[in-house]
């Protein structure tokens, strides 16, 4: 099971009053390093959408362990831990150098952009698969 790595430095906008990244920030840390991983094994988001299917995270569970600041340089890490025919279920970590900060499994599932749920597409699956 391979684990790909994004990497995000953080910037005053990710911060909240305290000088720490709002909560809220990770989520979008997350989103890019699913993005990323994505992209590295060639599934675009725009080639979905023209085949008229699109990803909803439909569930997320985050451990919040500890707290980036401003210029922190953290690591993005996600790994593929199930890919079913209706299903994708991805782990992903953000770390400070070896210091894990926030943890999440992620379930996606595909929707057709008209609306409804839609199995993933074989191609696509396969590629996933690969990872898992």
């Amino acid at each position: 099971m391979s684990t790909h790595s994004f990497p995000v430095r953080i910037y005053y906008e990710d911060t909240d009053f305290s000088g720490y990244v709002y909560h809220a920030a990770y989520l979008k840390f997350f989103e890019r390093g699913r993005t990323e991983f994505l992209r590295d094994l060639g599934i675009h988001h725009f080639k979905l959408i023209e085949d008229g299917v699109a990803f909803a995270v439909r569930k997320m569970e985050i451990d919040f362990l500890g707290a980036a600041k401003i210029d922190d340089l953290l690591t993005v890490e996600t790994k593929v831990a199930e890919a079913t025919p209706v299903r994708l279920v991805l782990d992903q970590t953000i770390m400070r150098e070896e210091t894990v900060l926030t943890k999440a499994r992620v379930l996606v599932v595909a929707i057709k952009t008209s609306g409804g749920p839609v199995r993933l597409p074989a191609g696509l699956r396969a590629l996933l698969q690969g990872e898992s």
